[in-house]
């Protein structure tokens, strides 16, 4: 597949202010809407210009082509995780490992499951794109938050903890992964909610060893 690099998918430019950022908001909404409506294949930036209530001038003010708006919505579905999980790290910053594996793993479930209809229109247009520069930094943001958290969590150490981070946040975007691409039913979304809590906290226990203050 010959898929476009994240530099020439940029936008032209980013909102400065309150009515530029709700023009955005409203063509993210669109696309989203126009996506579901008759899938990839029928999206242009004339039909989401439509259905925004902006004029085609404005859009090609921020987006260039379709495969930028198309971008935009995948990396903003970016930000939103990483700025979610961010905020979990730093609410749970010293407690235990229980409170920490099901903390991040309810933080990671809510995030990606927001809003599970414009996560799954976002989903299936992923793959058009190089997403490697993405992923990587919010690889790099998910470890480091969850580094900073086990170094403080109380009563236990880790012999690797950068890579008992690693492995934690390989195993909450792993998880759900699995089931987007496999089955998203409601039935594993609700076992996901169940058991990844426990999961977490079990590998956590596992790798960890005690300390006696």
């Amino acid at each position: 597949m010959n898929r476009p690099p994240p530099a020439l998918l940029k936008a032209r430019k980013t909102p400065q202010q309150a009515r530029s950022a709700v023009t955005i908001e409203a063509i993210h909404v669109a696309t989203i809407q126009v996506l579901l409506a008759g899938g990839v294949g029928r999206l242009t930036t004339t039909r989401v210009a439509e259905r925004a209530g902006v004029s085609v001038g404005t859009m090609y003010q921020y987006y260039p082509h379709k495969q930028a708006l198309l971008f935009a919505l995948v990396e903003r579905q970016f930000d939103l995780i990483e700025t979610a999980m961010r905020d979990a790290a730093a609410r749970l910053m010293g407690s235990n490992l229980k409170a920490i594996a099901e903390g991040l793993a309810t933080a990671w479930l809510d995030a990606k499951m927001a809003d599970m209809v414009a996560s799954r229109a976002i989903y299936g247009i992923a793959a058009e794109f190089d997403l490697s520069e993405l992923m990587s930094r919010a690889a790099h943001c998910m470890t480091q938050a969850i580094d900073a958290l086990l170094a403080q969590a109380p009563g236990v150490q880790f012999p690797d903890r950068s890579s008992v981070a690693f492995m934690l946040a390989a195993l909450l975007g792993g998880s759900v992964r699995v089931v987007m691409e496999a089955e998203p039913s409601a039935e594993n979304f609700a076992r996901l909610r169940r058991e990844l809590p426990q999961a977490c906290h079990a590998y956590l226990v596992a790798v960890s060893r005690s300390v006696v203050v």
